[in-house]
């Protein structure tokens, strides 16, 4: 078990600014009052998929590239895993995946929920 699986948490962290509060993911500046006063914080629950698209350029395999929204309102381009490109849709929830590390370049959520039976495309 991670540390963040025994929180309860998501396990993803983002900044937020001691001055005017605004949250915001991978700044070195607030992007509101341009502060480098940030604190680290963990979100208090699972992002909500706001946008998704299947992308097949750049590699022979589809992909899946969201924008995610969290609870403290801020977004974050990302991918969800583990869960076929085309039954990510707008409106699920969010956790980070598993063996995912925040310091890597691209960011990772897998469904809460599983997305239904592919069969249509057996």
């Amino acid at each position: 078990m991670t540390p963040a699986e025994a929180d309860g948490g998501t396990g993803f962290t983002f900044k937020r600014c001691r001055w005017c509060g605004t949250a915001s993911f991978r700044r070195l500046l607030c992007p509101v009052c341009a502060s480098s006063d940030l604190e680290t914080q963990r979100s208090a629950g699972p992002g909500i998929v706001v946008q998704s698209r299947v992308v097949h350029r750049g590699t022979g395999v589809a992909r899946n590239e969201s924008l995610v929204r969290f609870p403290e309102d801020f977004v974050v381009p990302c991918r969800v895993v583990g869960t076929p490109p085309h039954l990510v849709w707008v409106g699920a929830e969010v956790r980070t995946a598993p063996g995912a590390t925040e310091d890597a370049g691209e960011v990772c959520f897998e469904l809460c929920e599983p997305a239904g039976d592919d069969a249509y495309y057996r």
